[in-house]
């Protein structure tokens, strides 16, 4: 009986695979890192040979946990971190340069240009995004013009684009299926919102050929079926498909305007449903399609994205060495009452929503003789919670009202001192699920209702409950305090 589903996340860090079973439940999982490359300061590339091999190693691994038959699997789902930019051959699908990551600011001069060309604007109405060096249009504008013949092969129709999902999706076809779903497209700044097709006149502002294009489909529906995978059995439908935020919403139960999430991930990353109204944010978020379901109207979200979040831990970990693993950050956190004055702004690749100020670096203040590292890593946490109010304070303003309640996913989600400074900071209560796997978890839904594992919303409402609420435990006076000396620090970077 075909009662499984398997899920590909495919993350900055590493390649995930899940299996879930017809009741929600997480079956198994299993993952595997895989580096990333810094050729100059500023610059992040993955290997593409290693974002398969990582994907088709977590998939064997996974089954293999599952202890379950491949041909147990009603569909495949997948979930990608978005942005990030291939371009590779049509005939042979080898990659003609390394993955462009989503952090990657080598295309921050292209995009102060364009700004100088009043270009923003224009971008702004047509994408629900704003000219920053994150989105892939001048990702592959400059592969295009910085490898050697690919603009001529790309004109010749020689070349294909895609983010991590259609790179999967072709990898899992044997190159059959060239397609994207709606919120991977509206990431691209290619694609108009409104009409949810590519943009005639975006393609000629950043010089990208149609012929690159994937088809835009539904988030949820047969996008293609496997194929000399060489991992997986041929015929196994690749019936959902969103970008990781829209997944986590997706996964989070978030169908009704309104409702909100954020993920604490490599960047952190909130999203609210405003349901199959496009909301252009006055307050420097970007609106953006969060899914499509087969034969139904796109729904749209709000987003606000921080690029450093949980990353910021790890460079505690790697680059200063005061912690051996991660994990380790909320008792040496708890071991003061505060961060005694320590301010740290984890702008190490540049400050996003609302900010976006792609040349700010990070900044840690407030030191004395008695600052320690356990000051520090209180101020990572604390960092990392008020990066989200400055989101989610914007968010309201765009709203006209506050959110009611925030649900949360993502790894750093298990750090119960990050999750109360976050229900304090925010003065609302913070709902952390009982799987944080949403992101994957969104994935395998969406691939679910493709091919009718579930019958409708309804269904999937039930299956992932909320585990803890983290309700607030500070004065209004403290918080407001605490929020404007944050402020006052951010403004430093500008």
């Amino acid at each position: 009986m075909k009662n499984y589903i398997l899920s590909l996340d495919q993350g900055t860090t590493s390649s995930k695979a899940c299996v879930y079973s017809s009741d929600g439940s997480l079956v198994a999982a299993a993952n595997e890192a895989y580096p990333q490359h810094f050729p100059q300061p500023g610059w992040v590339e993955h290997n593409p040979k290693d974002i398969w091999n990582s994907t088709s190693r977590s998939i064997t691994a996974a089954i293999e946990k599952a202890n379950i038959s491949t041909d147990q699997i009603a569909a495949i789902g997948i979930t990608n971190q978005r942005e990030t930019t291939l371009v590779w051959d049509k005939q042979t699908g080898d990659p003609i340069y390394n993955a462009i990551v989503w952090q990657c600011k080598r295309t921050a001069d292209l995009c102060q240009k364009l700004r100088k060309n009043k270009q923003n604007l224009k971008l702004v109405k047509k994408t629900g995004l704003v000219l920053d060096p994150y989105f892939s249009a001048t990702k592959i504008q400059w592969i295009l013009d910085n490898v050697s013949g690919a603009r001529r092969k790309a004109l010749d129709g020689q070349l294909r684009f895609g983010n991590v999902d259609t790179f999967l999706i072709s990898k899992l076809t044997s190159g059959e299926v060239h397609a994207t779903d709606i919120s991977n497209a509206s990431r691209t700044m290619l694609m108009d919102l409104k009409s949810a097709k590519w943009d005639e006149d975006l393609l000629k502002l950043f010089k990208v050929p149609k012929s690159l294009l994937p088809e835009i489909m539904d988030s949820s529906g047969v996008l293609g079926k496997t194929k000399n995978c060489g991992v997986l059995p041929d015929g196994i439908p690749i019936s959902g498909v969103a970008g990781d935020q829209q997944a986590a919403l997706f996964g989070q139960l978030g169908f009704k305007k309104g409702q909100a999430k954020c993920t604490f991930g490599t960047g952190s990353f909130f999203l609210s449903n405003t349901g199959e109204k496009i909301v252009h944010s006055k307050n420097g978020l970007l609106a953006t399609a969060a899914w499509r379901l087969h034969k139904q109207k796109p729904v749209y979200a709000l987003e606000g994205s921080v690029f450093i979040c949980g990353a910021a831990v790890s460079w505690l970990r790697d680059g200063l060495g005061i912690i051996l693993r991660s994990n380790e950050i909320e008792s040496l956190a708890r071991s003061v009452e505060d961060s005694g004055g320590v301010e740290f702004i984890p702008a190490l690749s540049g400050l996003g929503a609302p900010y976006w100020n792609s040349e700010a670096r990070g900044m840690i203040s407030g030191l004395t003789r008695g600052s320690t590292k356990a000051h520090l890593a209180r101020a990572t946490l604390e960092a990392m919670a008020l990066q989200n109010v400055d989101l989610i304070e914007a968010a309201g303003k765009d709203f006209g009202k506050p959110i009611q309640n925030l649900r949360v996913d993502g790894g750093a989600c298990e750090n119960n001192l990050l999750m109360q400074l976050q229900a304090d900071y925010l003065g609302t209560s913070v709902l952390r699920p009982k799987q944080l796997e949403s992101t994957a978890m969104g994935a395998a839904f969406l691939a679910g209702l493709g091919v009718g594992l579930w019958k409708n919303l309804e269904e999937i409402q039930k299956l992932n409950p909320v585990e803890k609420e983290f309700k607030p435990d500070m004065t209004k006076q403290k918080r407001a305090a605490r929020i404007k000396t944050w402020k006052k620090n951010i403004q430093k970077l500008s």
